[in-house]
């Protein structure tokens, strides 16, 4: 819990278990986070063993949890191995995290040695993260007595910039600016895990807002997911159940390639590749069973160029 009472996402911790739980098993030459674990805490951790013991526990709480952590690595390798490589493919001098969570890029992504990296996101997460930062590097610190592990979460990014926006009230606009973002530079926009929890008018402003800093030679790496019957009914149920470790952090928007496409045109951004999570599966040869969610869930790549589509 954060200093003004708000708790910070548990969509990111549930993500970042998931991370952790894949790091060295899943995807091994394609994957790897060994950041992750690092930023969870004690009680978070219990879990990611488990899993990755395959040693579910008893109690109908506990194997809930469990289930959600193992669900979520299968569904977030993908994801990130889809990420990472079309961020490897339109690597620019600024990289903006919109909604940035427990992301780990900026630590163990060599190729952003020459890129700044800015960390948009709600106030009380940022916070809730910059503590664990701070945890993990005392711990690493505690056991190496200044040794080669003290630096062990130091950022491989050239920078990165904590930049506080609450999405629903703040100007995104403004706040990168006092951050030092150059609006007349190309950038690339990763914005993950995000767009579900945004109204359509939070996603439209949103959009419209990055867009006027985004210039030629600019990319927008976007995940959101699309409608679903079968996930929106399995949603509400777990929220009735009280089954969900996310219940309290409801979907709000949903979106079809083509709206998102249509969405992000209407903006000068050109959709130039759009995959369901399932799809980048197969591809990855990852060994997961066809989850809804991964069904629904995509990964879209939109550019910014002097021609195309009316712009």
């Amino acid at each position: 819990m954060s200093e003004s009472g708000r708790a910070a996402s548990r969509t990111a911790v549930l993500v970042c278990q998931g991370r952790a739980v894949a790091d060295g098993r899943t995807a091994v030459g394609r994957f790897a986070d060994p950041v992750a674990v690092r930023l969870l805490r004690d009680a978070e951790r219990g879990p990611v063993d488990e899993v990755r013991a395959d040693t579910p526990p008893q109690g109908w709480q506990a194997r809930t949890v469990y289930e959600s952590v193992r669900a979520c690595a299968e569904v977030v390798v993908v994801r990130t191995v889809a990420i990472d490589e079309a961020l490897r493919a339109r690597l620019t001098g600024q990289l903006v995290i919109l909604g940035a969570g427990l992301d780990t890029r900026a630590w163990r992504m060599p190729e952003l040695a020459r890129t700044d990296v800015w960390e948009v996101d709600h106030p009380d997460s940022q916070h809730d993260k910059r503590a664990r930062l701070t945890g993990a590097a005392q711990a690493l610190r505690g056991a190496d007595e200044g040794g080669p592990l003290a630096a062990g979460l130091a950022p491989v990014a050239r920078s990165v910039r904590f930049t506080p926006v609450d999405f629903a009230v703040d100007d995104l606009g403004a706040a990168l600016d006092a951050a030092g973002h150059d609006p007349s530079a190309p950038t690339t926009w990763l914005w993950e895990g995000v767009v579900p929890y945004l109204t359509r008018d939070e996603v439209r402003a949103t959009v419209a807002a990055l867009a006027a800093r985004t210039v030629p030679g600019s990319a927008l790496v976007v995940n959101y997911q699309a409608p679903s019957a079968k996930a929106a009914a399995g949603r509400l149920l777990t929220r009735v159940l009280g089954s969900s470790v996310t219940a309290g952090e409801p979907w709000r928007s949903l979106w079809t390639p083509q709206q998102m496409a249509a969405l992000l045109a209407t903006y000068g951004l050109w959709v130039v590749s759009d995959d369901d999570l399932l799809t980048l599966a197969q591809a990855l040869g990852s060994p997961a069973r066809g989850r809804t969610s991964l069904r629904t869930g995509r990964v879209a790549v939109a550019e910014r160029s002097d021609h195309g589509g009316g712009d």
